[in-house]
């Protein structure tokens, strides 16, 4: 079914419906000189689905009507709209082509869901974050020297107080935590020896993994929820109360007055933690090897000391002492690159933990590979 709907006032457009289609035919003589149909009038408040411009009784024409297909044409773009062109010369479809490349226009589209654009800016973040760990890094090793070349310049008092906050003050949760983890070793290990009629290896076991990898590992991770948090949350409140401003405007180093006195207490508190953890583990064990295999205490202290030589305290210690450097690294970096509010401050909390975790799951596995290529 076909219908005319529009006729410009000079009949040199006619623009009809044909199912989904709109025709549009042009007619007549068009020239720059005279006054051009508008498609903006022409189409007004129809929405057709697909537009066919269709070559009538056409006489001389000129870029007149070069511009009104050039109209229809960007209106389709714009709209979404099929435009077929295919019944236009070639002369002047070449023109519309030429004319479409010269007025060519990007589109505005909405990239934020694009893959390749969060890969990118995901690479982007991950770069800036790591140059700025590193530089982190970079400013404690050059305090750390100065520390060496100069210790009466340091600030003795405060690590002796971050020493208490985050030794003597986590003895608690670490007798805790370090005691079950012995008692679940032990009742683990006591289920499968019982199989084979060797209990008493369950003290090799226990004493074994809580002196090599539980102790330090159970400390490390117990500091990274207490002491990196803290470490984190008063940095960020002095960085919001514009403290570490202050001090910086003095031509002091945060690095050097709130850095390393706690960098330092924590990697001088982080060995004898995981040792007394280590005890108190072999302590758990013990009382469960009494209490369920009836090994006495005399036995079991015995087949343990057969089972640990320096070798693997030392391990122990150099993986407490790593993992604590790097728990007051998380703390001190995230509370430094805290935002100047309380919002800030619980984001730079978390985040201290996050990283203060990964990094001991990391440094762990390497020091594995590395042990056992030393053969310790």
């Amino acid at each position: 079914m076909s219908e005319s709907i529009t006729i410009t006032p000079d009949s040199r457009v006619q623009v009809r419906t044909e199912g989904e289609w709109m025709l549009v035919e042009l007619q007549g003589v068009w020239r720059i000189t005279e006054p051009r149909p508008s498609w903006a009038v022409l189409i007004g408040d129809n929405s057709p689905v697909r537009v066919k411009i269709v070559w009538g009784n056409l006489g001389n024409w000129d870029s007149a009507l070069l511009l009104f297909v050039f109209e229809v044409r960007q209106w389709c773009r714009v709209k979404g709209v099929y435009c077929d062109l295919s019944d236009l010369p070639d002369a002047l479809q070449k023109l519309l082509r030429q004319l479409v490349v010269v007025n060519e226009t990007r589109m505005v589209f909405d990239r934020s869901h694009n893959f390749l654009t969060v890969v990118g800016l995901a690479a982007e973040d991950v770069w800036a974050k790591t140059k700025e760990i590193a530089t982190f890094v970079g400013e404690c090793v050059i305090s750390a020297v100065s520390l060496l070349k100069r210790p009466h310049k340091f600030r003795w008092r405060d690590c002796l107080d971050e020493m208490q906050q985050c030794g003597a003050m986590a003895l608690p949760i670490v007798s805790l935590i370090g005691l079950l983890v012995g008692l679940i070793m032990a009742y683990q290990s006591a289920v499968l020896m019982r199989q084979f009629g060797a209990d008493i290896y369950v003290a090799d076991a226990v004493g074994l993994v809580m002196v090599r990898e539980m102790g330090a590992m159970m400390t490390a991770i117990i500091l990274a929820g207490r002491t990196g948090a803290a470490f984190a949350a008063t940095l960020g409140n002095m960085k919001a109360g514009e403290e570490i401003d202050a001090l910086q405007t003095l031509g002091i180093r945060p690095v050097d007055f709130l850095v390393m006195p706690r960098l330092v207490a924590l990697g001088l508190m982080m060995p004898l933690l995981a040792l007394y953890a280590s005890g108190l583990g072999i302590l758990g064990g013990m009382a469960v090897s009494l209490g369920l295999l009836d090994i006495p205490p005399t036995a079991y202290w015995v087949e343990t000391q057969s089972a640990i030589d320096l070798s693997d305290i030392s391990t122990g210690l150099i993986k407490a002492s790593f993992f604590g450097v790097l728990v007051g690294l998380a703390g001190c970096h995230r509370g430094l690159r805290a935002e100047r509010s309380a919002a800030g401050v619980g984001k730079a909390t978390t985040s201290a933990v996050v990283m203060g975790l990964l990094l001991i799951i990391v440094s762990d596995a390497l020091f594995a590979v590395i042990f056992n290529i030393f053969g310790w």
